[in-house]
């Protein structure tokens, strides 16, 4: 019987095709482009797993991921974890699991849907912020950014209050973070598989672009890094992600770590990360078919299905 792996991607064009080459070399495993429309709440899945890169963009994708899941179909990233994760979570969760972040405080919106009564709604909210303390523990220069963005938008270094002030303003609806720029003498990025695989690559953030080299981290930094990744990626549940740190003085500082759908394009990783990335995808992949891996968030659901609790 020859197992089925969906791909969920959007306009993705050197990622998709290699992968699904990489993964039919394997005899008794077949990769392709999942298709699925009008999901009934009996749903069957013929896939055995399913990679997700794009339904933080597509909510019906999402949704039928979660569907999927509970027919049996291992999902790579889990979609109930990923639908409730945020950027700010990961650094209260680095920070509990020993992993040097910055620091980094949330800030509510700045302006809400009309729906919103400031005078009702938000009793709860502390208001006016207390501006000089939030800037005297992150101190300027910093970085204002989403609680739950990627992709580099709305980000912003602020160095000094009035910027700060003004680009705030400006943010809107967003829930923003403040956090403590590093002022880094290296910066990597990790393309993460599998919570096992993790493969460090020089980056460019001010540039955007990765960087060829090799032996380019010290071995005490790179066991640093290899440790924060690893013990972010088991925390976080992801088994596709990618990990930022901003080095400064020895010291890797955990910058952006929750991103399930990491940049694979052989343009941006660069051919030799490419195809390294290309064959662990397929590999972890298979293994997951092979073996008739299920979700962890999934479990809760089935042990209920399989001994419902009687009632008094």
């Amino acid at each position: 019987m020859t197992e089925r792996i969906g791909l969920i991607v959007g306009y993705e064009d050197t990622f998709p095709p290699a992968f699904i080459a990489k993964v039919n070399e394997t005899p008794g495993f077949r990769a392709e482009y999942a298709k699925f429309g009008g999901t009934s709440e009996r749903y069957k899945s013929p896939y055995a797993v399913l990679v997700d890169r794009l339904s933080h963009q597509v909510p019906y994708y999402r949704f039928h991921l979660k569907a999927a899941m509970l027919a049996g179909t291992y999902v790579i990233n889990d979609p109930l974890w990923w639908s409730a994760d945020d950027k700010f979570f990961g650094y209260s969760l680095a920070a509990k699991l020993g992993v040097t972040v910055p620091r980094t405080v949330m800030l509510p919106s700045q302006s809400y849907i009309p729906d919103i009564d400031p005078s009702r709604s938000l009793r709860n909210l502390e208001y006016p912020l207390d501006w000089d303390s939030i800037a005297d523990y992150v101190k300027f220069p910093a970085i204002l950014k989403p609680a739950d963005g990627g992709g580099w938008k709305n980000v912003s270094r602020v160095n000094n209050m009035d910027e700060l002030l003004r680009d705030y303003n400006a943010s809107g609806q967003l829930v923003m973070t403040l956090q403590e720029f590093i002022d880094f003498d290296e910066y990597v990025r990790c393309v993460c598989i599998g919570k096992k695989f993790i493969l460090p690559i020089k980056y460019d953030p001010r540039r955007r672009c990765y960087i060829e080299a090799e032996n380019f981290l010290p071995k005490a930094l790179e066991q640093k890094i290899l440790d924060g990744c690893w013990a972010l990626n088991n925390a976080l549940g992801y088994d596709m992600n990618s990990v930022e740190f901003a080095c400064k003085d020895g010291v890797p500082y955990a910058i952006d770590f929750t991103n399930p759908a990491p940049d694979m394009c052989v343009r941006s990783i660069l051919p030799r990360y490419f195809h390294q990335v290309v064959d662990e995808m397929a590999r972890f992949t298979i293994e997951c078919a092979r073996e008739g891996r299920k979700n962890p968030t999934v479990h809760a659901y089935q042990r209920y299905l399989e001994n419902p609790i009687p009632r008094a």
